[in-house]
């Protein structure tokens, strides 16, 4: 079986479509998520990158520190520009802005003395007078 054939019509391998849909850079990062079980389709776990994907199906994997759900909406041909990948899905969970983080050693506002605080820490220890 080539590469561009399908099992079914009406189906994709799931590498493929992740590819397609641009949420990975590279269609091998998308197989070896799908081999590892780090994808889930229709609630069940996939073990292997050519378990076939259906419009109306829904994934769950994980993207950098998010959990993404997405509903198939269409299979795709090719992986094109940005906005025809994003024709292809549903994201039903998307991931929620990141707060910064703050430094729990460090309270906030504390940097380098100035030279208002320097003097006043002199003051304290006697020096400087």
């Amino acid at each position: 079986m080539s590469d561009g054939e399908d099992s079914a019509p009406g189906r994709l391998r799931i590498d493929k479509w992740l590819w397609y849909a641009r949420f990975f850079k590279t269609r091998s990062l998308a197989a070896k998520t799908c081999n590892d079980g780090g994808v889930r389709l229709s609630g069940a776990v996939v073990s292997k990158a050519h378990a076939a994907v259906k419009p109306g199906d829904v994934l769950t994997f994980a993207q950098g520190r998010h959990i993404r759900v997405i509903k198939v909406l269409a299979l795709g041909s090719r992986r094109g520009p940005a906005p025809e990948a994003q024709a292809l899905y549903e994201d039903l969970a998307p991931p929620v802005a990141e707060e910064r983080l703050e430094d729990p050693y460090r309270a906030p506002g504390s940097g380098r003395p100035t030279k208002r605080d320097r003097r006043a820490f002199d003051a304290l220890r006697g020096e400087g007078e």
